[in-house]
């Protein structure tokens, strides 16, 4: 019989990280660190997981959008064909709402802001890394402060454009990398290594027929609390004032923030 190492980390339980079910879609949280498809490493990703997560159903659920790997927080699966073609529909045209939480290096001297860069590949060899660039795609992000102090703050995001990595690019670009970004300018010595300090914290998505939107929020994770609460922030408090921040509906795609 085999064994797991004693340090081995616990096998991910990912039926526990469910946020929200109905007939149409699945909202889970995800966890910081694990990607959504293959890459060319190999490794672990969700989609070994998404079978558990058919609850019944004859098929496994599917990504409605993506988020990159080392963002944790809200994210949308359809349980079915017809149900992924409605939710890929509403993320294309923007009327999901959506709000992430980004600690930062620095502080901005406004109290929110609207970013609006054109961003495209560095290299057709490199990846999903981006950089902006006038000849790229349009890209257009809205920010709010919500805190700030210890030579950080607190942003609240909304993504009105999907493109890849945008949110991180962004940020870089005007002078405020997202902490624990070892691509894009906010890397440092974190306990444990660099880590993203970025999370999709809300996603609100419209329904027909007149029903209620389905309002999802996923808790900030362990390693962003922790360095909020070594800063002094309320981490509650924080994560109220993300979910009543209001931002602009914006069109774009359905890609990596």
């Amino acid at each position: 019989m085999s064994q797991i190492a004693p340090d081995a980390p616990a096998p991910l339980d990912i039926a526990s990280r469910l946020l929200h079910r109905d007939g149409m879609m699945l909202v889970i949280d995800k966890p910081a660190g694990l990607a959504v498809h293959k890459g060319p490493k190999g490794g672990e990703t969700l989609a070994d997981h998404l079978d558990a997560l058919r609850f019944g159903l004859p098929a496994a659920p599917e990504l409605a959008h993506r988020l990159d790997k080392d963002t944790s927080g809200c994210l949308v699966l359809g349980r079915h064909r017809k149900a992924l073609a409605e939710l890929g529909r509403a993320f294309a045209d923007g009327s999901v709402g959506k709000t992430y939480v980004a600690v930062v290096r620095g502080v901005p001297a406004q109290e929110a802001g609207r970013i609006e860069l054109k961003l495209a590949k560095r290299s057709p060899t490199r990846g999903w890394w981006m950089q902006v660039d006038p000849r790229g795609q349009e890209a257009i992000t809205e920010w709010r402060l919500l805190a700030a102090g210890e030579g950080l703050a607190v942003l609240a995001l909304s993504p009105l454009t999907g493109r890849t990595h945008q949110l991180r690019v962004h940020l870089d670009a005007i002078g405020h990398p997202i902490l624990g970004d070892s691509i894009y300018g906010g890397a440092s010595r974190l306990p444990g290594g660099p880590v993203l300090h970025l999370h999709s914290r809300r996603v609100v998505v419209p329904q027909k027929k007149g029903r209620a939107p389905v309002d999802v929020s996923a808790p900030l994770p362990a390693h962003m609390r922790a360095t909020l609460e070594r800063a002094g922030f309320e981490v509650a408090a924080l994560e109220a004032a993300a979910d009543a921040a209001s931002f602009t509906r914006g069109e774009g795609s359905a890609s990596r923030p």
